[in-house]
């Protein structure tokens, strides 16, 4: 862990903001919750108290529903025009742009990564969703229709938007998840109930206010703090929502399907995963090191497409682990705030022991630490960069997701196709995968054989474009591109004698 290294001033709006109340947002005011409870958000960096955030039950949900359904059915937003539309989410973008410093230190206070992934990941990410959802207010459209049956008459489809969403977004990139979810709803038309992660709530809470501040109509957007199993239950179950969308894990996931199935709402689910980083024997085995380092080191491996099981050939296999396992004791971990931080804490001592209990389970079983393998001081919730050789496909440390930086290594003979496919495929998880090769013909072929909803080839990335999810287990339905937002329409058919 890194010391004696010069922090980063935080700027008096922070200071301010997060010193302030911390009511919710229900029908454009700030309110206290209806049962007056509040519960702590801390600093991972040091375990200390940040904030006391209001703690919302059912009754808010009730209210904050209601207040939605009027905004959809009643209010300005449903007689708003899509360009008027696209033209506030524009807005919204500008906004946050002029305010990325403050989110940015709100975001590594609040979560723990480093500030400099904040701001050149999280906060241009954000923006730029914004942006690229704010264009397709006017392009969802439906189409005419060729018929096949005989008579004289016209078809067309129309897409509407959905109704009434409740958004329910995870801890691991708070302010990226929650603009993930609101951008695409909005865009459509809906309006939205957002409850952000208990562990994470304050930039969701400052988005809040410049939503205020930029004009949206009351109701449109409301946001509720609170825990997942009374103000996220409430939520799922309400049967004035029309539509949930929940980043999280599989578990709950689980939950929302039973809680939602029954009034039929319309469900998109990001889950979890078990990312597979396959290199090939021709890659490019020091940009292959330093990628599957950054992919499962990355805010402490709390990403859900985390590259979590390292494939490689047993000619490179040595080559790579020992590299990847320098890279593990190069990385500084340590307080986000410190400029030199490359590996913030993990969230909560909840998931510091979560994590502490697979290495401890992975070793139990066979497995070897080459890297890592234990906490980092007394104080703050920080665990060291993991490397395990000798893992197996039957350990529990490579058939669930750990959510930290744990990195189960293994080699494969020969650079059958098919095999390596059955390998990487053999988990109840198909989020993302990674390739590594030189070989375009490779590339494609185990990209088509791999069940993942992304497979990146060398470093690709994502994109506001690019459609996100999974196979399997890691979820339904798709967030971000097109498919993103024709997520928050329903699809109506008219057909018409003339």
């Amino acid at each position: 862990m890194s010391v004696n290294v010069s922090m980063a001033a935080i700027p008096a709006a922070v200071t301010d903001f997060i010193h302030g109340s911390h009511q919710l947002l229900i029908d454009g005011r700030w309110i206290a919750a209806s049962s007056e409870k509040t519960f702590s958000t801390r600093n991972p960096a040091n375990g200390s108290i940040l904030a006391q955030i209001a703690s919302a039950e059912a009754a808010d949900v009730d209210l904050a529903v209601a207040a939605a359904r009027r905004a959809f059915e009643d209010g300005p937003w449903s007689r708003m025009t899509p360009a008027a539309r696209a033209k506030l989410i524009w807005r919204l973008a500008d906004a946050l742009e002029a305010k990325a410093e403050e989110f940015a230190f709100i975001e590594t206070l609040d979560n723990g990564k480093p500030l400099n992934d904040a701001r050149i990941i999280d906060l241009p990410h954000s923006i730029e969703v914004l942006r690229y959802y704010a264009g397709w207010c006017t392009k969802l459209n439906g189409e005419s229709v060729s018929l096949s049956n005989p008579g004289t008459w016209h078809a067309y489809t129309m897409r509407e938007p959905v109704g009434v969403v409740g958004s329910i977004t995870p801890w691991n990139a708070p302010l990226m998840m929650a603009v993930s979810k609101l951008a695409p709803a909005l865009a459509a038309g809906c309006t939205v109930v957002l409850k952000p992660a208990e562990q994470t709530p304050l930039t969701a809470l400052r988005l809040g206010q410049l939503i205020l501040d930029i004009g949206f109509p009351d109701g449109v957007v409301n946001i509720l703090t609170g825990f997942g199993e009374t103000a996220g239950a409430a939520i799922t179950a309400h049967p004035g929502v029309d539509k949930i969308t929940f980043t999280g894990s599989t578990e709950v996931g689980r939950i929302i399907v039973k809680a939602a199935a029954g009034d039929f709402k319309r469900v998109t689910l990001e889950l979890g995963g078990k990312t597979p980083v396959i290199v090939f024997p021709d890659a490019d085995i020091d940009r292959a090191i330093e990628g599957a380092a950054r992919s499962i080191f990355s805010n402490a491996g709390q990403i859900c497409n985390a590259g979590s099981r390292l494939y490689a050939h047993r000619d490179v296999f040595d080559q790579l682990i020992e590299g990847v396992a320098r890279r593990a004791g190069e990385f500084r971990v340590g307080n986000g705030l410190e400029a030199s931080t490359q590996m913030g804490p993990v969230v909560s001592q909840e998931q510091l022991d979560r994590i502490s209990g697979f290495i401890a389970s992975g070793r139990s079983q066979g497995a070897q630490v080459r890297a890592g393998g234990g906490r980092i001081g007394s104080e703050g919730f920080f665990v060291q960069p993991t490397v395990l050789t000798g893992t197996r496909p039957d350990m529990d440390v490579v058939r669930q997701e750990i959510f930290g930086p744990v990195l189960c290594a293994m080699s494969y003979e020969e650079a059958d196709l098919d095999r390596i496919a059955r390998e990487a495929n053999a988990t109840s998880y198909g989020l993302g995968a990674v390739l590594w090769t030189k070989d375009l013909a490779t590339a494609h072929k185990m990209a088509k054989k791999l069940k993942a909803g992304t497979v990146r080839v060398n470093g690709g990335g994502l994109d506001p474009a690019l459609p996100f999810g999974g196979f399997k287990q890691s979820g339904w339905g798709r967030e971000l591109g097109r498919e993103g937002v024709e997520a928050y329409t329903e699809l109506k058919s008219v057909a018409m004698a003339l």
